[in-house]
């Protein structure tokens, strides 16, 4: 049951017969993990826990840098030198204090993080490393989970959803393979500020569509943003059926 107090903290979102009351309570009753809590980061939790998430995970073993705050939006100038966890849950819990947050400060190993991600419903990927992102898919594939991926960097973004619960969904190795260990972060090759908290927004908005069961998620769809030009693009993606993580033989 919803509250007086949470009908009304919610009620322009209910008001969409998408959601409706029947939503917002899977909303509630909803858990969810975000690893990272930098710039997409920033934008989901904010977004998921004013939304009414029920149960929001955060992880994140890093801590808040001077760099940070040009597009990190859940820290400010105070937070600079506590681990962005503890700066993510007071704001959260300033924003809803009605939701529960669930605190992950060290750096998730294998085991670690499949036991994260078997204690939620949803998983969001708003990490800037391909290491992570590859055993982040591991563990969801595992676990039928869907996740949701963007990435960013300098002024292209990306956007994606992953769900092994659909047979035809790709996962996140279908589409980049290994991928490459040298591949450029933020810090090495800089992004603007508003394209992150673009594709954090998106990735917010997905997670809420497949959790309230609503609308169409970008499963087996590559959302691709051009910040200079203001373009979208979409290309289709398709299950690779011998794909190491996700293929017919490694079900």
């Amino acid at each position: 049951m919803l509250t007086d107090e949470e009908l009304l903290r919610y009620s322009r979102q209910i008001l969409l017969q998408q959601v409706d009351i029947e939503g917002q309570l899977k909303l509630k009753n909803s858990r969810v993990l975000i690893i990272g809590l930098g710039g997409l980061g920033s934008p989901v939790a904010l977004y998921l826990a004013a939304a009414g998430v029920g149960e929001l995970h955060l992880a994140d073993f890093d801590s808040v840098d001077l760099t940070n705050l040009q597009r990190q939006i859940i820290h400010d100038t105070a937070s600079i030198g506590q681990s962005k966890v503890d700066s993510a849950l007071s704001r959260l819990a300033a924003i809803n204090p009605q939701i529960k947050l669930v605190a992950h400060r060290s750096a998730l190993d294998a085991d670690s993080l499949a036991h994260a991600v078997s204690e939620v419903d949803l998983v969001l990927d708003c990490c800037d490393n391909f290491g992570t992102r590859e055993a982040v898919n591991v563990a969801c594939v595992a676990a039928r989970k869907p996740l949701v991926s963007g990435a960013a960097i300098r002024l292209e973004g990306q956007l994606s959803v992953f769900d092994s619960r659909q047979p035809a969904s790709p996962c996140y190795h279908c589409l980049y393979g290994h991928g490459s260990e040298d591949e450029l972060t933020c810090s090495e090759a800089g992004v603007i500020g508003p394209l992150v908290g673009l594709v954090g927004s998106l990735q917010a908005l997905e997670a809420l569509k497949l959790l309230a069961g609503f609308g169409e998620p970008l499963v087996g769809r590559l959302l691709l943003i051009d910040a200079l030009g203001t373009r979208f693009r979409e290309l289709r993606v398709k299950r690779d059926p011998a794909c190491s993580v996700c293929g017919t033989g490694h079900e």
